[in-house]
């Protein structure tokens, strides 16, 4: 399968048109001998084959489920858009927004697997997206059509298609009771690291417990949150959880991660135990009910005749009861009418303030705008999606137009010339090919740069011509 022509793929010669006519009329002139049947038949091909040669393209989108059997709740549902031309793609295509009431979605990640197929009689090929479900209730689901907007190549306006609506019912695991959080995963584990701030233990000192959860074939946002619950006689500092997704370092989704962390700070003297935590999760694997645990973590504490807490509960507890007065000196007096002329001008400075700040975000988004639409930043994607499996071309192509080249690429120095060759010939060898055009990508983009600068015009042209290949 020639992955690299399912992204990049070629359009007809304008060239083709022109030998067909041609030859058509070769042939009617030598059959000028032969019935009026025969040349009326060589006619009617030569029609039905200028008539193929313009067609439009065609735009289909599939969707199905993997798996295709009842998933539980928890679990993941994979959605698989299947985006299909008869042509190829000149971008990537649009794709909407899914969201189902009882479910958390987690739409693509721009990943995509790259399809060839024969339908109706036609070769197509195209790219396959991911949305993945996680049920968060036991119930049916509807998956309404989705409607895509891509251009293919030799398409005169965008073109948009609909997949078929989907559905499907989730169950509640057995075991689990019905609103209990449930974690579906091809494997877990849970560990923890326990850290004490000094050896040994005394009374201010701390212990941090951290709590890592590591599930296959989760998302990390399903992932329970483990009870790190409070103990008398320590203060607990939560932080906030780390959650992430976990890949097999190209970018394909394995798993998810929580990393939950909570700092316990000594206030009295004694012996102490955190509790151990346990989880209840549903193994994909075997289908049966499993429970991971972390043990307790126990420790000891001694005074501390050196440490004072920062607020003092035994002064706290000597001014209970006692009757205060409130004295206002001169000095407080002009400190707290100072306060109150801040505060109100800070209040009437609010709208002033808050159109400065709109502005400067509305320039950061438009110089960040002008970056992602810029030739320089096409050009970094280059070498990676040259080395991605299968590799692409979108990128070279981006910025070719976005350098003022079209896509002509034959235009930019025989390594390209020799890759088109290498991928379209009849023999092709477009692993060599892409070898050598990535060891000259340095020559290649100092060489447009010179180009380009020794080609600026002083003048503007009288009758400027605008490619219809500029963006």
């Amino acid at each position: 399968m020639n992955r690299v022509a399912a992204f990049a793929g070629k359009p007809a010669p304008t060239g083709d048109l022109r030998r067909t006519q041609i030859k058509c009329g070769s042939g009617l002139a030598r059959d000028g001998g032969s019935s009026a049947t025969a040349a009326i038949s060589t006619l009617l091909l030569c029609l039905l084959t200028t008539g193929a040669l313009a067609a439009e393209p065609e735009l289909r989108v599939q969707a199905s489920l993997q798996p295709t059997t009842p998933p539980m709740v928890g679990g993941i549902v994979e959605l698989q858009l299947d985006i299909l031309t008869d042509s190829w793609f000149t971008s990537a295509p649009t794709l909407p927004d899914l969201k189902l009431p009882g479910a958390l979605v987690m739409p693509p990640d721009g990943h995509a697997e790259h399809l060839n197929q024969t339908l109706d009689g036609k070769s197509f090929n195209g790219m396959r997206y991911s949305y993945r479900i996680t049920p968060s209730l036991a119930q049916g689901f509807d998956i309404p059509p989705l409607t895509v907007r891509a251009t293919p190549g030799q398409a005169s306006t965008e073109l948009s298609a609909q997949s078929q609506p989907l559905h499907f019912n989730a169950a509640q695991p057995p075991g689990f009771k019905p609103g209990e959080p449930v974690l579906v995963a091809q494997a877990l584990r849970f560990t923890q690291k326990v850290l004490d701030s000094a050896t040994p233990l005394k009374v201010g000192d701390s212990v941090t417990r951290q709590l890592t959860l590591q599930a296959d074939g989760a998302l990390a946002m399903s992932l329970p949150t483990p009870s790190l619950a409070d103990v008398a006689g320590l203060s607990r500092y939560p932080k906030n959880p780390q959650v992430s997704n976990l890949d097999d370092g190209r970018g394909n989704f394995n798993g998810g991660q929580r990393i939950d962390t909570a700092t316990y700070r000594i206030d009295t003297q004694g012996q102490y135990s955190l509790p151990a935590i346990e989880l209840k999760w549903w193994d994909a694997s075997s289908q049966q009910t499993r429970t991971a645990q972390v043990p307790a973590v126990t420790f000891e504490a001694v005074a501390n005749s050196a440490y004072r807490p920062v607020f003092s509960i035994t002064d706290d507890l000597k001014k209970l009861g006692q009757q205060s007065r409130l004295h206002l000196s001169e000095h407080w007096f002009g400190v707290l009418a100072l306060l109150v002329i801040v505060a109100l001008a800070a209040w009437f400075a609010r709208p002033v303030m808050q159109r400065a700040y709109l502005g400067w975000q509305a320039r950061r988004v438009a110089r960040h705008t002008m970056w992602l639409e810029s030739a320089d930043y096409a050009w970094q994607q280059i070498p990676a999606q040259l080395d991605s499996q299968p590799p692409q071309l979108s990128a070279l192509y981006l910025w070719t137009r976005r350098r003022r080249k079209g896509l002509k690429l034959t235009n930019l120095g025989p390594r390209l010339q020799a890759l088109l060759r290498a991928c379209y010939g009849r023999e092709p060898t477009e692993d060599q090919a892409l070898r050598q055009l990535k060891q000259s990508l340095a020559t290649l983009h100092s060489q447009t740069e010179s180009n380009r600068e020794s080609a600026a015009p002083a003048l503007h042209p009288l009758n400027p011509v605008h490619e219809k290949d500029f963006p």
